[in-house]
């Protein structure tokens, strides 16, 4: 596989942006005991976390738009293992968050300016399924990153949680520094590029689904582990095994939509996963009570999580690649806003005791996802 080496970076660093905006999830109930707080409160650090990378994503791109990809790529993951370290020095729940608000700030432009790197790196009949690739990283933070955070924080307490995560995203900052290309820059962004977004019905249209896709997703597994424990009994190995077949079956996915794209395209491979998805979310919904029917929709909906966000990612680059940056940070931003959308929505009906409704707002997101996505095949063609 050529330039092996810069995916694998880019691949690192998407695990890094996965983990530092998922970790709260791993570690719900160790941080509410820890800190003083509710669960909904640390569940509101991914809500917050997302509204602030909703809004950084594209003005932090438009800053460093002339910012070589090497350097903007390092530094970012810098900060963040420099905001984890000092994470682990704090004692209070008003701390965390404002460490946590900086460092999202700075990784809110890591994944889309990864894709649009790869992009610039691989040939054009290469570059759907790298961003896939580079998109695995997102699995593997599911995967293994959630897991890992839930044992360790069981194990050894979030401090020395928080100092693991901050030494293996200074690894990742250095791997990205040793292997990606000097003096690659980005397409210079300007904000008539926002704008010409704007008023592309498709592309808006596509950037449209991201919200609902994300909305669906985050609306179930921010509060998956506690919805476990609150309506099966079951202990924290329960939900270590819910986020461990959550990105198993992301792994899966996207393993298997490198594959499918080069057949059927990205569009087809973006529906087919959504349908995947909004198949998961219902299945959960059904078997809300029952370990058993709540894991086989976890993995159901696992299997389209990181796939269907790759194939948002490759659509959009493919669909207009000079306007790349700016369409992938936006698209970056809705992802947020869908992570703030559906996790607050979410904690609303958990607070109010409405648990078993949450698996049903999922399918609902995932429904207008599908909608949108339908819309987008009846105006001009494009991706």
């Amino acid at each position: 596989m050529s330039h092996l080496s810069s995916r694998l970076a880019l691949l690192s660093g998407n695990f890094i942006t996965g983990v530092s905006v998922l970790a709260p999830a791993g570690m719900l109930a160790e941080l509410s005991a820890g800190l003083g707080v509710t669960v909904r409160d640390i569940g509101l650090l991914v809500t917050y976390g997302a509204v602030v990378l909703c809004f950084a994503s594209p003005i932090v791109s438009w800053l460093t738009t002339r910012v070589g990809r090497r350097l903007l790529m390092s530094g970012t993951l810098g900060v963040v293992a420099a905001g984890y370290i000092l994470s682990a020095l704090v004692d209070s729940y008003a701390s965390i968050l404002a460490l946590r608000m900086v460092m999202v700030a700075v990784v809110a432009i890591y994944t889309p300016q990864a894709a649009s790197t790869i992009a610039l790196i691989v040939p054009e009949k290469e570059r759907a399924g790298a961003i896939a690739f580079v998109f695995l990283g997102w699995s593997l933070a599911i995967a293994v990153g959630l897991p890992l955070i839930a044992i360790c924080t069981a194990q050894l307490g979030w401090r020395a949680t928080f100092v693991v995560i901050g030494a293996i995203s200074a690894v990742s900052a250095v791997l990205n520094a040793l292997s990606l290309p000097g003096g690659l820059q980005g397409y210079p962004l300007s904000l008539r590029s926002f704008a010409d977004i704007g008023r592309d019905r498709t592309l808006s249209l596509i950037l449209l689904i991201t919200l609902f896709q994300m909305s669906g997703q985050f609306s179930i597994t921010v509060y998956m582990a506690a919805l476990a424990q609150k309506l099966t009994g079951t202990g924290p190995a329960a939900a270590g095994l819910l986020f461990s077949l959550l990105g198993a079956a992301g792994l899966i996915g996207n393993l298997l939509a490198t594959r499918i794209v080069r057949v059927g395209g990205v569009q087809r491979t973006l529906g087919s996963f959504i349908l995947v998805m909004t198949a998961g979310a219902l299945i959960f919904a059904l078997g809300a009570g029952h370990l058993p029917a709540m894991a086989i929709g976890v993995f159901v909906l696992g299997l389209g999580i990181t796939a269907g966000n790759s194939m948002q990612q490759a659509r959009l680059v493919t669909a207009a690649p000079l306007l790349a940056s700016a369409t992938v940070a936006l698209n970056t931003s809705l992802l947020y806003v869908g992570q703030a959308l559906g996790s607050a929505t979410a904690g609303v009906l958990y607070a109010s005791e409405h648990y078993r409704s949450i698996g049903f707002l999922s399918v609902g997101f995932f429904l207008a996802a599908f909608l949108t996505f339908v819309l987008t095949n009846r105006g001009p063609r494009r991706g």
